[in-house]
């Protein structure tokens, strides 16, 4: 073999090695900002889930501690609501969300209470429904910013 062909080979094979740095560099690079994304778009998208779960759910609760008949189409929108919570969200999200429509239900059955009942209620901490369900909330969109 010339020796005039070796410092072309290795010219070549340098152009290559460097091509191919340069390629998985940038492929990662975009691989990573394209699952920052989706990542981002997915609390996005839960966070307003968890939004309007809360504004139904409190509505309702405040309507039981008032009347003693539900309107049936909220409670169908607040379980429409769980529904699609179940396609992205925990199981332990899913059963907090629950347990404060069982207690909305519950509620219903009931004395209504009057507005110094309520304030009673609140000064003594005991109106918080939705703390638990949150609270779990704010955890699964924690551990989804950790991943």
């Amino acid at each position: 073999m010339d020796t005039g062909y070796l410092p072309a080979f290795a010219a070549l094979a340098g152009s290559v090695i460097g091509g191919l740095t340069s390629f998985a560099s940038a492929w990662l690079t975009q691989h990573d900002q394209d699952r920052s994304k989706r990542l981002s778009g997915e609390k996005t998208r839960r966070q307003k889930l968890y939004n309007q779960f809360i504004d139904e759910a409190s509505k309702l609760y405040a309507d039981a501690l008032a009347h003693d008949q539900a309107e049936v189409s909220a409670l169908v929108s607040v379980y429409a609501l769980i529904s699609r919570m179940r396609v992205v969200s925990s199981s332990a999200v899913i059963e907090k969300a629950e347990a404060v429509v069982h207690l909305i239900i519950d509620t219903y059955f009931t004395p209504n209470k009057t507005l110094s009942e309520v304030r009673e209620l609140m000064n003594g901490h005991a109106v918080n429904p939705l703390r638990a369900f949150s609270e779990q909330c704010r955890a699964e969109l924690q551990a989804l910013n950790d991943r």
